[in-house]
């Protein structure tokens, strides 16, 4: 009799056991569920703080409209965006060109949608200077090169640097931020920095991505009166939209839908765009070609 006993309570431990692994297992898998939100990282088009009522309001429309949390992140710079897509820390990410050019090569990013301005999915690099000084065009400005105080945006921005730079190296007078004919060079981090440090004489020239430099004079942010375009690019397609290289096909079909029917005037005003389109890692071959020229990504 001892011995079923103690047979009975040895079976009835090792099935509370059981039961209470299971629960268990079971609650981790549900926290895990739960706190598995896709996340997006923004590269810094405009400074970080004009962009976050935005930037909530797109998360709450994509959270809605995939079912699940989504969180968006805005970077302090646009190399953070690519490291955090290579190191597998988010699911998507808002590139500028270049930026996707190099993601694409270090991870596989894929591009899905981008932005349309005026109803067409491309833009155009600026060289901008402020009214009241005397030249006209990029050869007026560069006649004393040396007396020029010059500013890029973000060292990996496509319309900020990339581009202005291969016109600039093309000139003869650049070749990096240490070595040119300008009397000085900087690197302002954004495009809404580099309107303002034209717009208040702190250079004398910027080059600036023209979406962005139209939406800060549409909304005030700067005074496009005080300003001149002396430089327009050829055109480049619009800033990218890109998932991880593992998203599965519904997530991608989801993503676009959505991005197809935003209206919201704030998210959209936020990338100086008037809709969205679909886009594909092709549209950014002349970007690649051009990222290939500069030794930024090798064949």
């Amino acid at each position: 009799m001892k011995k079923i006993l103690l047979l009975m309570t040895i079976l009835l431990l090792m099935l509370l056991t059981a039961c209470g692994g299971n629960q268990s297992e079971g609650t981790n898998e549900n926290k895990e569920e739960t706190a598995e939100a896709f996340t997006i990282g923004v590269i810094p088009v405009q400074t970080e703080g004009s962009m976050e009522g935005a930037m909530e309001k797109l998360q709450s429309t994509l959270s809605e409209k995939l079912d699940r949390e989504v969180a968006v992140e805005v970077y302090p710079d646009y190399n953070g965006v690519v490291e955090a897509m290579n190191y597998d820390k988010i699911d998507m990410a808002y590139f500028g060109p270049l930026t996707y050019v190099v993601a694409h090569e270090k991870s596989g990013a894929k591009a899905i949608i981008t932005q349309l301005i005026d109803g067409e999915p491309f833009y155009y690099s600026y060289i901008i200077t402020h009214k009241d000084n005397p030249w006209n065009s990029l050869d007026e400005l560069l006649e004393k090169s040396s007396e020029i105080d010059f500013a890029f945006g973000d060292i990996n921005s496509t319309s900020g640097s990339l581009i202005p730079s291969i016109e600039l190296k093309d000139r003869k007078v650049y070749e990096s931020e240490d070595t040119h004919s300008f009397n000085s060079v900087r690197f302002t981090g954004s495009h809404d920095a580099t309107a303002l440090a034209v717009q208040n004489k702190q250079v004398d020239a910027g080059a600036i991505d023209s979406a962005i430099y139209n939406q800060l004079a549409d909304s005030g942010k700067i005074d496009g009166d005080q300003i001149k375009t002396i430089w327009e690019s050829e055109k480049l397609f619009q800033y990218p939209w890109a998932v991880h290289k593992h998203t599965d096909e519904k997530t991608i079909t989801a993503l676009k839908e959505a991005f197809l029917a935003i209206e919201d005037p704030e998210i959209l005003d936020a990338f100086g765009a008037s809709g969205f389109t679909e886009a594909s890692n092709e549209d950014y071959e002349s970007i690649r070609q051009a990222a290939l020229k500069e030794g930024i990504i090798k064949e």
